[in-house]
């Protein structure tokens, strides 16, 4: 599925992105951004003893928490420099486990763009290709405070 063509900021790009997360929880949980598309941003994400559940598979609010971390970042990178992007709501639907050891990949694609919100969905893919996590999530645009 092809999303909205996202008007990227001229500075945008996967080092920069990259950059601006160190020392969050997006560094923390190891997630990588590997690709901006016309329309996407693609990262990875280990799956380690940091986000595992006792039974050694990704732990769903990880998947929440690297859904939410490609839109926010995405979004962030399409506003001016007087807007910030915050998330609003977000679901999921798990569908199947990703084992520790393995990477999974995300792709958010910008769905709405409005001029108080956007809408972004969230695939998560294992290494097999197979879907783990679909998610959507609402994205507040807010001011942005110094």
């Amino acid at each position: 599925m092809k999303g909205q063509r996202i008007s990227w900021r001229p500075e945008a790009t996967l080092a920069a992105m990259n950059a601006k997360a160190h020392d969050t929880m997006v560094e923390m949980l190891g997630i990588v951004l590997t690709e901006v598309g016309d329309d996407y941003l693609k990262g990875t994400m280990p799956v380690t003893s940091r986000n595992c559940q006792p039974m050694r598979i990704l732990h769903g609010g990880a998947s929440v928490a690297f859904a939410e971390s490609l839109a926010s970042i995405a979004a962030n990178w399409s506003l001016n420099d007087e807007q910030a992007a915050v998330g609003q709501e977000i679901n999921a639907n798990h569908l199947r486990p990703a084992r520790e050891g393995e990477t999974v990949t995300g792709i958010t694609r910008l769905v709405h763009a409005g001029a108080r919100s956007q809408v972004w969905t969230i695939d998560i893919y294992n290494e097999q290709g197979q879907p783990v996590c679909i998610s959507r999530i609402t994205i507040a645009i807010i001011k942005r405070r110094s």
